[in-house]
């Protein structure tokens, strides 16, 4: 049997409940054979970005670490220079956000974008921020995802009608990536 020391996520109601002490206990898994019976255990951190070890390895992280490593989930996001130079930063950065989260949402049934948000996949989303120099190209860019199917959110400012960014829905690299080659990392 595998017993994982974890951390709890969730603020319990029961006040007695101390999350460094919680024991979760697995049985019935079947891993690979260099994975003996063990116990993990995950120091404090304050910090979200860090990786957890309490996440179980199962048959699926093992066909990925497999798989082709390029391969990862990803959603790209473009922003619009032009803005970037006008615009206060924090007004385009919204502007992403806002694109990002409506194509997530759009597509929230969709298989890749269920495990792009996965518990266990949460804390290390892959995104691409790229840019382009003006309006035009943006929704060129926007015309080129439809026709090659891409599932993609335009975002457009309202009520100014200003198409600022747009954001993909979550892909594997090797399906996107195509599309993307010609633009800049945005900075």
């Amino acid at each position: 049997m595998l017993t994982l020391l974890s951390r709890c996520r969730f603020a319990p109601s029961l006040p007695h409940f101390t999350p460094s002490r919680t024991k979760i206990r697995v049985s019935e898994l079947s891993f690979p054979s260099h994975i003996a019976t063990r116990s993990l255990t995950q120091r404090g951190s304050s910090s979200m970005s860090q990786p957890t070890a309490e996440s179980e390895p199962n048959s699926q992280n093992e066909e990925k670490k497999a798989g082709n490593l390029d391969d990862v989930l990803v959603q790209y996001v473009v922003l619009r220079r032009d803005l970037i130079d006008t615009w206060p930063m924090g007004s385009v950065v919204t502007q992403g956000c806002h694109a990002s989260v409506s194509a997530i949402w759009s597509h929230k049934e969709d298989p890749h974008t269920l495990q792009y948000c996965s518990p266990e996949n949460i804390d290390s989303m892959h995104k691409v921020t790229l840019e382009v120099k003006q309006e035009h190209q943006i929704l060129n860019l926007s015309e080129k995802l439809k026709a090659g199917g891409i599932a993609h959110k335009l975002w457009v400012e309202q009520p100014e009608n200003i198409p600022t960014c747009l954001a993909t829905k979550p892909y594997p690299k090797s399906v996107v990536a195509l599309f993307f080659k010609k633009l800049k990392l945005c900075k």
